[in-house]
């Protein structure tokens, strides 16, 4: 055994050590733990905490320097919260009291594209608790498919593979899977997709929450050539842990829109639904993730359009 192999081990079994200890917490008791911790990280520590005060500064310029040092910690303490959850969740949310914890918005609309005989396209932002919105919509017997880079440990990787698939959300690696999905939205199946990652230099720019930001074209891309509709989701808390809204924020279908959307206008439109849901509940955003990352040479640099031209085109927000 290599001292690579031997050190990814011994930090997979940190991990797995650290979600039996999770486990083996109350969820309040975690909640309380998560709100010290918060202000430990942002506080004490300051972890990123240059960069999440600056992303938080763009997107709320009306903001003090002291609200934005309250967002933070609370932004933190929902990570941190958002942990817990995904560790509890396996032994707490079945296929026979879901009910107990999820409460469906637009449950309707919802089913109804996940029923119809037809490929779609799920769009999610870091936004809520996203990772178990896959997790619980196996629970209901839909399930999802969705891209990723394998992480660099094996065994880490793996466990996530067993907990991601064990209701129904299968992983397809990052590189190498546009044939596999091709076949997939062929067949009618159901791709999830984070649609706010940083794409790099050559990606399609469009401003989000006051920026430009980099999209990747092949989310636009999917569904104008599968005829896919693009449903924009989220799974946000609702209050106490483990209690969550799952809904739709919007839809763009191609088989009935009035007006068919090019990459950047799809782009446009998506990022003005997630900048919607995420000005609601500010603090279940992941501000500390690089979403802005500008690596375009500096004569390139040009400002994003406006979203708003892309919104008024798009359907209007799913009814609750």
């Amino acid at each position: 055994m290599n001292l690579k192999l031997a050190l990814d081990y011994l930090v997979y079994v940190a991990v797995r050590l650290t979600i039996c200890i999770v486990q083996a917490i109350p969820l309040d008791r975690c909640a309380q733990m998560a709100r010290f911790l918060a202000w430990l990280l942002s506080d004490v520590l300051k972890v990123r905490a240059k960069l999440l005060d600056s992303n938080l500064q763009h997107a709320f310029p009306e903001l003090s320097a002291a609200e934005r040092k309250k967002l933070a910690r609370r932004t933190w303490r929902h990570l941190l919260l958002m942990v817990c959850e995904i560790a509890h969740a396996p032994r707490k949310i079945h296929d026979t009291n879901w009910r107990d914890y999820v409460d469906l918005t637009n449950a309707e609309q919802q089913i109804r594209c996940l029923l119809e005989d037809r490929p779609v396209v799920i769009l999610l932002g870091h936004f809520g608790n996203f990772e178990l919105m896959g997790y619980v919509a196996g629970v209901l017997g839909f399930p999802t498919y969705t891209v990723a880079r394998p992480l660099d440990n094996k065994f880490l990787h793996d466990f996530v593979q067993r907990f991601r698939g064990a209701t129904g959300q299968f992983i397809l690696p990052k590189q190498g899977s546009a044939p596999v999905i091709e076949k997939l939205l062929q067949t009618g199946g159901t791709l999830g997709l984070l649609c706010d990652q940083n794409a790099g230099p050559k990606g399609c720019w469009v401003e989000f929450m006051g920026r430009p930001a980099s999209c990747h074209k092949a989310i636009s891309l999917f569904s104008m050539t599968s005829g896919a509709p693009l449903v924009v989701s989220y799974f946000r808390r609702t209050g106490r842990p483990m209690h969550f809204e799952m809904g739709v924020e919007a839809i763009y279908d191609p088989a009935t829109a009035e007006k068919q959307l090019g990459v950047k206008e799809l782009a446009m439109w998506y990022n003005s639904h997630l900048e919607t849901m995420i000005r609601r509940d500010p603090e279940q955003y992941w501000w500390i993730h690089n979403r802005w990352r500008d690596d375009r040479p500096q004569k390139k640099k040009k400002p994003a359009p406006a979203a708003e031209t892309a919104a008024s085109d798009a359907p209007s927000r799913a009814a609750a």
